[in-house]
């Protein structure tokens, strides 16, 4: 078997859906039906999850560190509201779409400064374009409403045939569908030999370079890519909650963005997804028991997967389900969502 085989193999034995990811997906929808008064929060989880999602795309799997992925969330969630406000898109796929384009030109735009430098200088960059856009937005209030946010946003029908009610059920299912969809897609590009390139690019740029991968046009494409799925989690943001504000650019936007993905963990696209579920429920549950203290408690949360190391956590959370499957089927073990992570 020659190396290209051998590697087209290997992305095909990795590209295979598992039942454990068949099994993830139909419980999260099977929530939606569950849980009907929790649909609020739920639709929020999805929203964060996708945004989880965008920024796993380049720090997971290109390497590259922002700080200010927040910037992207923002384009996508003012321009979804003034499509809404001015009247110009009334469709919410469409201005879906259009938001997440805007995005995405932003985030071409800027990746020429972002892949000039290293870790710290990324770091710098992207806070920077997040500072920038949040200034703007409230220079321009006329546009924006700036600290009073976007006024007069009124969603219509979704699809002609939705309403998105006061209980969140279609704003739920309606998250739910762009996520998955957007989830393939991730899946797809991680999986083919555009991933596998970025995959080199991030372990050794520079050895990349030598075999011919043309470095800077991958990080360029991926963060382009990442600027979409982040425009997208924007715009479902205010086509969801009516509501866009300075607060879409904030800082702390962009950093429990990081920390989602401390919990869940980077490179296999579940990390996201996972992080952002518990960082919401961690969120909700501490600020319920410590109004005041609950970032306290998270922070410890987030040293405590440090210190014990998330690898033994996932370990201890599979014994039971192990153990079980070993007397009843004769499983050796319950293969995660991890496993179908590409070395």
């Amino acid at each position: 078997m020659t190396a290209q085989s051998d590697v087209a193999y290997h992305a095909r034995q990795h590209g295979r859906w598992h039942w454990s990811e068949i099994a993830f997906w139909v419980i999260v929808l099977a929530c939606g039906f569950v849980f009907p008064s929790r649909y609020l929060i739920m639709t929020e989880v999805v929203r964060l999850a996708l945004f989880a999602l965008s920024l796993d795309l380049i720090l997971g799997y290109a390497g590259i560190v922002s700080l200010g992925h927040a910037a992207f969330f923002g384009v996508g969630a003012y321009c979804a509201g003034l499509l809404s406000v001015h009247g110009v898109i009334n469709e919410p796929v469409l201005a879906l779409i259009v938001a997440g384009l805007a995005a995405m030109v932003l985030g071409f735009a800027t990746s020429f400064l972002v892949i000039r430098g290293v870790d710290l200088t990324r770091l710098m960059v992207t806070l920077g374009i997040a500072l920038l856009l949040e200034a703007l937005a409230e220079r321009f209030s006329n546009i924006t409403g700036g600290t009073d946010g976007l006024q007069g946003i009124e969603m219509q029908p979704l699809v002609g045939l939705f309403e998105f009610d006061m209980f969140g059920k279609t704003g739920f299912f309606y998250s739910l569908a762009v996520l998955f969809l957007l989830f393939l897609l991730a899946r797809r590009i991680v999986h083919s030999p555009f991933g596998l390139s970025l995959r080199a690019i991030k372990n050794n740029p520079l050895r990349a370079a030598a075999i011919g991968i043309p470095v800077n046009k991958r990080l360029i494409a991926i963060y382009t890519i990442a600027a979409f799925y982040a425009g997208i989690a924007g715009a479902l943001f205010t086509q969801t909650t009516q509501l866009a504000s300075l607060d879409v650019f904030a800082f702390e936007r962009s950093a429990d963005l990081m920390l989602m993905l401390v919990i869940g963990g980077t490179g296999y696209l579940y990390g996201g997804l996972l992080g952002a579920a518990v960082f919401k429920l961690l969120q909700v549950a501490f600020s319920t028991i410590t109004p005041q203290y609950w970032g306290f408690w998270i922070g410890l949360v987030l040293v405590v997967i440090v210190m014990v190391g998330r690898h033994r956590i996932h370990a201890a959370a599979l014994f039971v389900p192990n153990l079980i499957l070993k007397q009843i089927g004769g499983r050796k073990a319950v293969v995660a969502l991890t496993d179908n992570e590409a070395p």
